[in-house]
Parts: structure tokens; sequence; C-alpha cells
């Protein structure tokens, strides 16, 4: 029987150095599990994001069909990983197509999810072993991830105390995870950010975990330096002034990259 996990999520818990690690040791891991991780899915990944912010149908049935052709195409193992934060959406803090502020992962993880389990099914077998994985973190030190992230990334011009105010009822990774493990119909597990901030595999050592990789094997893989892993205050600072002053698209980019 095959086993599948779907590391789905969520934005800004490690999810890259998680998945730098396991693409790092891919080949000592081979015997244990095959992973995929965000450059193997295709258009799926994108898709998934893209459906968040747009969802209608037709985006939905992109997203199974750029799915169907990856799993088509993936060898049969006894343990296959799936990483990637998309398979929940899109991160809080951006705007659906309609302008609706993004505050919550459900609507969105639970149907991409409904797509994942059937299209795994259909390509492994109903009886495919099927568990979704959640990183999580701190709710506070998550929003000030996201918030520093999407400084970077968009042109946000709020400060924090504004942007903050727009999220009195954001759950956080945790209560997420604990909502879509009791809507979805598979196995769910969790993991904290901060629970492994020690870990010589970093958050890798978690699904690890999950995995029951031999700790010979465990010994033997190499470390990977944390990823991702924010800007300074300063940089904030002036990311924001330059979301406030540059309103042409491809300048703001190039004043952004120039910083970085």
């Amino acid at each position: 029987m095959t086993r599948v996990v779907v590391h789905a999520g969520f934005h800004k818990t490690g999810t890259t150095s998680l998945q730098d690690f396991m693409s790092h040791n891919k080949t000592a891991l081979g015997p244990h599990v095959a992973y995929y991780g965000k450059t193997d899915f295709l258009n799926a990944g994108a898709h998934a994001r893209i459906y968040a912010q747009r969802p209608f149908p037709h985006r939905l049935f992109k997203f199974r069909r750029a799915l169907r052709s990856f799993l088509a195409a993936v060898p049969d193992h006894h343990t296959i990983v799936l990483s990637r934060e998309t398979f929940s959406g899109g991160m809080p803090g951006h705007h659906t197509v309609s302008g609706r502020l993004m505050t919550s992962y459900q609507r969105p993880a639970k149907r991409l999810a409904k797509v994942i389990i059937s299209e795994v099914r259909r390509r492994f077998g109903d009886a495919t072993d099927i568990t979704f994985f959640y990183t999580t973190r701190e709710r506070e030190a998550w929003i000030r991830s996201v918030y520093g992230h999407l400084l970077r990334s968009i042109r946000l011009t709020d400060d924090f105390d504004t942007f903050r105010a727009r999220f009195t009822e954001l759950l956080g990774p945790e209560a997420e995870a604990e909502k879509l493990a009791a809507a979805l119909p598979v196995q769910v597990q969790a993991a904290r950010l901060e629970d492994f901030a020690k870990a010589p595999e970093g958050p890798a050592a978690a699904l690890l975990d999950i995995l029951k990789v031999p700790m010979a094997t465990r010994q033997s893989l190499n470390a990977v330096p944390p990823q991702n892993t924010g800007n300074t205050a300063a940089q904030q600072v002036a990311f924001l002034s330059l979301n406030r002053e540059i309103k042409n698209k491809t300048a703001l980019k190039a004043a952004k990259d120039a910083l970085l």
C-alpha cells in the first residue's frame, strides 16, 4: 500500500527551509521516501494559488488537470511526500479578484484538499494511506512574518499597526490546522515551527518524525542553512517607503531588488 504525505502549508511557517532540506537530501532519503517539492508540480502549485484568489470552478479544474498530469508521471514508491504551501491556497493579506481581503485558508484549503485526495487515490488506489501535514507557528510572530513578506512582494502601504488591525479575526496557523483536521476525511498532523528551532534538520525534523526515517539515515543527512528568514527592520522601513513613493510596478520591483 502506498503512503502519501501532503505537506500543504502554511506560508511563513518554515516551509522553504523544510523543502530545501528535503531537496538537498533527496538521494539519501530515496530508500525511505520519494520527495516532491515546489519546483516539481508543473503548474499545479500556481493553479492552487490562483484558485484561492479567483475561486471559480474552472480554476479548480485547471488545478485538478495539472495535478493529475504530475501524478501520472510519478513512479511508484511505498512512501511519497508532496510539499507545496499553495496547496492550502494563497497567503492571507492578498486580495481575491473581487477585492476581498484574504484572512483565512479554510475555504480554498478544503476544496483543494478534496481534489488532492481524489487525484492521489485515482493514481495510487483507493487504499492509499493519505496524511495531510501542516507546519504552524505562533500567531503574532506569524502575522509579523506575513507582513514583512508582503512589504517585499507587493505594494503594501500599511504600517504594521494598520495592517494588524485588518486581521482581528484571523485564526493563525495552529487554529487553521485544527479546523482542517476536523473537516478533512484523512489523517491530519501539525507541527509548530518553534518546537523544531534547535533540531539539526530544522522544521524538516517534524516531517522526518512522521515518516519514521531511521536515525542512522538522519545522522547522515546534510544540514542546510535556514532559508527565507525574513527582512531586517531597516529593510521593512525602506520597503514601506518605496511602496508609498513608487506607483509603477516595474520601477518598484527594480528598486526593491536593488535594495536586496
